[in-house]
């Protein structure tokens, strides 16, 4: 994998916070499309589902390669979190990764007990180089799945100092700090969106020096922007910006919640 594609599917990581959240009662349906963009060129299209029902919750998604990337590569994946809602977090009990990209192919499965990782596996295992920095069981105490770690009740701070993830591979800490709200119009949402901006702080789970990695954490213009689900009363991602050297990598949300 080269380094743009690595900082695409970092972007890819971002949406996976589907806007979502449970009701008291009923069960609540939702649904989010987002378009992948580089440099304005449409790469990847994905649409996420989600039931909730009671303190249970389910949020499953799909993503497919678009314009000229589907031409030189074709990129299909699917994922899938279920959880229960606990203390106005989402806490999840099984998250999976399943994605193919020409003949490669990858699944990742992860299972939590209480936000510790208690299984994680990934096939077919990657081939692990002499610097690879390696998973701890320390670094998969107390962490999020990168699906229900960016959905934020109404009632918490929308760009927290600290999100702790870990996406079944590599531990990485999102640091947010706000950066104030700016308009934002789609199908089924108009109004303010909270600005954040993000900082990425690799832990473990990658290969030390690798250039991708270094450029990421380097960065201080990646943002996210975050809108208010009314109905579901949480706040979730509508649109992320991470900048590289052929141009913005952007995420937006073209359907919140109709």
């Amino acid at each position: 994998m080269n380094g743009q594609t690595w900082i695409a599917g970092a972007a890819l990581s971002l949406l996976y916070a589907v806007s979502a959240a449970p009701a008291t009662s009923a069960e609540i349906e939702h649904r989010t499309d987002y378009s992948i963009r580089l440099s304005g060129l449409p790469v990847a299209t994905a649409t996420f589902r989600s039931q909730f029902n009671g303190d249970r919750y389910k949020i499953s998604g799909s993503m497919q390669s678009a314009g000229l990337a589907d031409i030189f590569s074709s990129t299909h994946g699917s994922t899938s979190v279920s959880g229960i809602v606990s203390r106005g977090r989402l806490h999840a009990t099984s998250y999976s990764v399943d994605y193919r990209s020409g003949k490669r192919s990858r699944a990742i499965d992860v299972t939590f007990r209480n936000g510790n990782v208690v299984t994680a596996s990934m096939t077919p295992p990657r081939k692990k180089p002499k610097n690879w920095v390696a998973v701890s069981k320390a670094d998969m105490r107390a962490v999020l799945d990168p699906i229900s770690g960016l959905i934020i009740p109404a009632s918490g701070r929308v760009c927290p100092k600290t999100l702790p993830i870990f996406d079944g591979e590599s531990r990485m800490d999102l640091k947010l700090s706000s950066k104030g709200t700016r308009p934002y119009s789609t199908k089924g949402f108009e109004g303010d969106a909270v600005v954040c901006g993000i900082r990425f702080v690799p832990k473990s789970g990658y290969r030390k020096g690798r250039h991708d990695v270094e450029y990421l954490r380097k960065l201080s213009t990646m943002e996210i922007w975050f809108a208010k689900a009314e109905a579901a009363n949480v706040y979730a991602p509508v649109y992320v910006k991470i900048p590289t050297s052929l141009g913005p990598v952007t995420v937006s949300a073209t359907r919140f919640g109709e």
